[in-house]
């Protein structure tokens, strides 16, 4: 298990490896309740769509899903699902119009873009007290729509080495997953990872590019 000191908030969150999420080898970290895996794992998801991954196995890990209905997180069905979702994301593009965060809609699921140019510093997992506000008005959502299991996935750029940049991917991650759990979103739902430089959308040639490539994304998947 792999303990993060967060700004003097002992968070410890993570879900790393398709390998452990198989072998549904989580605990709970008692000080939280937020689901811990060991940090040996974090590489499987590289490199496949961590996102996806990550949400297409978790969603279907009867852990997962018993401990969201035990913290009385009711499950959607059916034609609801949907419905719910469009809610949902017509909710967060309302609340987050003028913020910076980009929401997008990939079938039944939402994804929030939190680009690290606005968010952290370079090279840090701080958040910037700027962006506090921002997350305040995500938790907010979440809060209202509890019915959807939360994945936070950190990324970086190509500046420093490999293993230093996927340990700041997560460090990112567990940052903002650790503010939400602050915020009174229920730890049960949130699963977090760490990618590192596997997965830039701009060049990392430019300041302009690697800015974009330091971010969270939070994708937001029903709970069925």
């Amino acid at each position: 298990m792999r303990t993060l000191n967060l700004s003097g908030r002992n968070m410890v969150l993570a879900l790393t490896g398709v390998a452990f999420l198989m072998a549904g080898c989580s605990t709970i970290d008692t000080s939280n309740g937020v689901r811990t895996s060991s940090k040996t794992k974090s590489g499987a998801l590289i490199g496949a769509g961590a996102g996806a991954v990550l949400g297409a196995l978790s969603n279907k890990n009867d852990r997962r899903k018993n401990a969201v209905i035990g913290a009385g997180i009711g499950a959607l069905a059916g034609a609801g699902v949907g419905a719910y979702m469009d809610r949902q994301s017509k909710d967060l593009r309302a609340q987050l119009e003028t913020r910076g965060v980009y929401v997008t809609r990939s079938g039944d699921n939402i994804i929030l873009n939190l680009p690290s140019d606005v968010t952290f510093s370079s090279g840090s997992a701080d958040i910037a007290g700027s962006f506090l506000p921002v997350l305040d008005d995500v938790a907010i959502i979440l809060n209202q729509y509890p019915s959807t299991y939360i994945d936070v996935v950190g990324h970086a750029d190509s500046s420093g080495n490999a293993a230093s940049n996927l340990t700041l991917s997560e460090r990112r991650a567990n940052a903002t997953a650790g503010y939400l759990v602050a915020r009174k979103v229920k730890s049960e739902r949130i699963y977090v990872a760490g990618v590192g430089d596997t997965q830039p959308i701009a060049t990392n040639a430019t300041p302009e590019g690697r800015a974009k490539n330091r971010r969270v994304e939070i994708t937001l998947r029903p709970v069925e």
